[in-house]
């Protein structure tokens, strides 16, 4: 349907959607999965069944697909692994896959793999397995992925900080007046270095490089029933993806199942002051204009993702790079 924009050489982050339901499929809505870009770095979070199709049918590709964050250890958000890795094992080449998660997540995700998946086979690829905690759990040139905990049924739940690094921009009016050519030179300042010009002159970054400011952030939070811990790690944030399985009407049920309502999904995108709410893992109980109704009747910057959606982030913009799908 799609094929992935490049983000190279841009300051932000792009996020497809592959799955947009809660815990089961619906006809229009597969399970929860979705993929963030960065430049050449490809993250698929969480991997529900049938992701593999979806991958296909975005027109993604499976190429630079070998790092898979997972939020917990739900079957709606694991059980596409099996999948993958068949398809790994008889279509496709990979260079390694990582996997990262709670220890709980991992466990089960290795029953699958190698219980279920493999047998006693030898895997296609080196399978590796990061069992995070709260903190850093990777890191590029110019962004860091961060986890935090959230709170759902079963232990080892986890959110995901997508952050770039704080940069220096580049400001071309001064490079200009300063009679800079186009080429090396201008790249350099831009990473910070001093450059002799072709002239004789030595041009600090000082002076071509405004005042720093914060990167882009993008939040990922799965399946979750609580929002009082997430506030700080959210506040600010440009984007926030997160979960809206229930209406208000039944808050009762989203509670007793460690869930979202539309209602409380905004009332934290609210308090937390992020720049724009999209929801996902919709019931297929509930329409949805009644779930977008409900969230932007607290926060006016609410969308819903359905499969397929492609969005930019980058700071204080969300721009749609698809067009949206009839309802």
């Amino acid at each position: 349907m799609r094929t992935a924009t490049s983000t190279k050489g841009n300051y932000l982050f792009e996020i497809i959607f592959l799955g947009t339901s809660a815990s089961a499929p619906s006809v229009h809505r597969g399970l929860s999965s979705q993929v963030i870009l960065h430049n050449e770095y490809r993250f698929l979070v969480d991997c529900g069944e049938g992701t593999q199709r979806q991958i296909m049918q975005s027109g993604l590709g499976f190429k630079r697909l070998n790092r898979i964050l997972i939020t917990h250890g739900h079957l709606d958000h694991i059980l596409g692994l099996a999948g993958l890795l068949s398809t790994f094992m008889r279509w496709e080449t990979i260079d390694g896959l990582e996997i990262f998660g709670g220890k709980w997540a991992l466990d089960r995700i290795h029953d699958l793999l190698f219980g279920v998946v493999l047998r006693g086979a030898r895997p296609p690829t080196e399978i590796k397995f990061h069992q995070i905690s709260e903190g850093t759990i990777f890191e590029g040139d110019d962004f860091r992925v961060a986890a935090f905990p959230v709170f759902h049924r079963g232990p080892d739940c986890f959110g995901y900080l997508f952050e770039e690094k704080a940069r220096r921009p580049f400001l071309p009016e001064l490079a200009d007046t300063l009679q800079i050519p186009q080429g090396p030179w201008r790249r350099d300042l831009v990473n910070g270095l001093a450059v002799t010009l072709p002239d004789g002159r030595t041009i600090q970054p000082d002076q071509v490089l405004g005042e720093e400011r914060p990167g882009t952030r993008l939040v990922h939070v799965g399946d979750v029933g609580r929002t009082e811990n997430l506030v700080e790690v959210c506040r600010d944030a440009d984007a926030l993806v997160i979960e809206a399985t229930y209406l208000e009407e039944e808050a009762e049920m989203a509670r007793d199942f460690a869930h979202l309502t539309a209602h409380k999904a905004a009332q934290l995108a609210q308090q937390a002051g992020v720049k724009h709410l999209i929801l996902t893992h919709l019931s297929r109980r509930y329409r949805e204009r009644d779930v977008v109704a409900e969230a932007r009747g607290v926060f006016a910057e609410a969308i819903v993702a359905r499969d397929f959606d492609a969005f930019q982030i980058k700071r204080g913009e969300l721009l749609r790079t698809n067009l949206p799908a009839e309802e």
